[in-house]
């Protein structure tokens, strides 16, 4: 049993397929090892052992299907994702014990496709955070070394695949997300064109930036769930109707030969860390010796990324954020008089400290006489953002940089600094403004540290099959970083 976690999903999948393992089998050693590991990494918020088990066994009894891609597969959900069988509480103690009476579009795509889910990933509440430390129920550790984060916001889904609790984890990436935990706990992340899967029951935090995305331990995996997550939802007024590519058959065409890989000086400055800096070119460096071509491109307003992205997030968080009222969902505070002391108490109990400065700075960039000097500023800075990055890949096939500055840190190294905190996603934010598709990738190990180290591919919108298969040679060029020992 222990040894169907070390497998890969399409490892898996085609392992089910054939009848070699069963969905039970996989259902069963995901949750041997979730018991085992959970207790020093708090990865998830809550599981469903009996209710996993028997959609096992169903899928067993219909034995399997070529027509489903996940058929058996265990898999996680960020808590951010409303599920109709489980709690989703967004990390907060506001939507505590709430209980959807509906999926988001991913999570029925995955059920659709044969998936078992496990259970519920832990993040940052509202997914406002880089650590996971802002939970409302436990902060996460990082499977690497359990003294440090896992990243964020989808720290919990990044430590469950690095952990071998799933082969696979759904996140949500606004201003790196998906791609900074998958490069701390050292898994492959991919965080999608927006647009291109649906924010259906995804619990918003900025919806111009907000996608939703696949942490996994391969580039092919990831390549298998964004398959089928990709697609148009009528729901969601922002999805885009354009017909999903076919991105698995085009992973093995990926070659390196040719291809233009540009690096931003922007983003291989001072900076990132040196063992970060060093293993990020380390990498590039494989890729020229086979036959790879590396431009310098420049991305000069990516300097204002972080003020950019903080007064456009925080503005729509703020909006967002006020449907959370203690009247219609949702805790409600006891022993109120009037509706002003429900809102205000329902709100000052149900909200941690960091969802709490979000909502008042974001209030204070939208409010009258300062509207005109931050917001409308800051939406057309993002603009230039965008421009530069299109200019960019005229001149190269992707965009090539680090995920994180500082491999994982600390846990509580940077919880009472939140400026510093917010300059941890330096290197991430740029894309969601831009709107591209993000890949991070392990690229080794920090010479100082020991930690995973990722960088991030960067591609034209709703240029996934490119960014994959280029991706997936990348990954078949460098030693595997292998995996963290619990």
């Amino acid at each position: 049993m222990t040894d169907i976690c070390s497998l890969t999903l399409t490892e898996l999948a085609g392992a089910l397929q054939k009848k070699e393992i069963s969905a039970v089998q996989a259902t069963q050693a995901c949750l041997e090892r979730i018991a085992a590991t959970e207790p020093k990494i708090r990865a998830l918020l809550c599981t469903d052992a009996n209710g996993a088990l028997d959609r096992a066994r169903a899928l067993d009894k219909l034995g399997p299907d070529a027509s489903l891609p996940l058929f058996g597969v265990p898999m996680t959900v960020k808590d951010a994702l409303c599920t109709k069988d489980f709690p989703t509480t967004a990390g907060s103690r506001i939507l505590e014990g709430f209980r959807p009476v509906f999926d988001a579009f991913a999570v029925e795509r995955l059920r659709a496709a044969g998936a078992v889910i496990l259970g519920k990933s832990n993040l940052d509440e509202f997914a406002m955070g880089s650590t996971t430390e802002n939970s409302a129920f436990q902060t996460t550790r990082n499977p690497w070394n359990t003294d440090k984060v896992p990243g964020g916001s989808s720290g919990g889904s990044a430590a469950s695949v690095a952990a071998g609790q799933c082969f696979a984890s759904l996140g949500s990436d606004t201003g790196g997300s998906i791609r900074q935990p998958a490069s701390l706990c050292g898994c492959v992340g991919l965080k999608p064109t927006y647009g291109s899967v649906s924010r259906y029951g995804l619990i918003a935090y900025g919806s111009s930036l907000d996608q939703i995305g696949p942490l996994a331990r391969t580039v092919e995996d990831c390549a298998r769930v964004f398959s089928v997550i990709a697609g148009h939802d009528r729901r969601d007024a922002t999805s885009d109707p354009r017909p999903v590519e076919d991105v698995l058959s085009s992973l093995g065409c990926g070659s390196l030969k040719g291809a233009r890989l540009g690096m931003p000086k922007e983003f291989f400055g001072q900076g990132a860390a040196a063992e970060v800096r060093d293993a990020c070119e380390s990498a590039l460096r494989a890729a020229s010796r086979l036959g790879a071509e590396l431009v310098e491109v420049s991305l000069p307003h990516t300097r204002a990324a972080v003020a950019t992205y903080y007064i456009i997030a925080m503005a729509e968080a703020s909006s967002n954020l006020a449907r959370f009222d203690g009247v219609r969902y949702g805790r409600r505070a006891e022993n109120i008089h009037d509706l002003w002391e429900l809102y205000v108490r329902s709100r000052s109990e149900g909200f941690g400290a960091e969802v709490k400065r979000r909502i008042m700075l974001g209030a204070y960039v939208l409010s009258a006489g300062y509207y005109d000097a931050y917001y409308r500023k800051a939406a057309q800075v993002r603009s230039l953002i965008r421009d530069e990055y299109l200019a960019a890949l005229e001149h190269c096939d992707v965009i090539c940089a680090p995920v994180s500055p500082e491999t994982a840190w600390n846990i509580g190294t940077h919880s009472d600094d939140p400026l510093r905190m917010y300059l941890m996603d330096a290197y991430t934010l740029s894309l969601n403004l831009a709107g591209l598709p993000g890949l991070s990738l392990p690229v080794g190990l920090g010479a100082q540290s020991g930690m995973p180290v990722g960088m991030q591919i960067i591609g034209r919108a709703f240029g996934e099959v490119g960014l994959l298969a280029l991706g997936h040679a990348l990954e078949h060029a460098l030693p595997s970083i292998g995996a963290p020992q619990l």
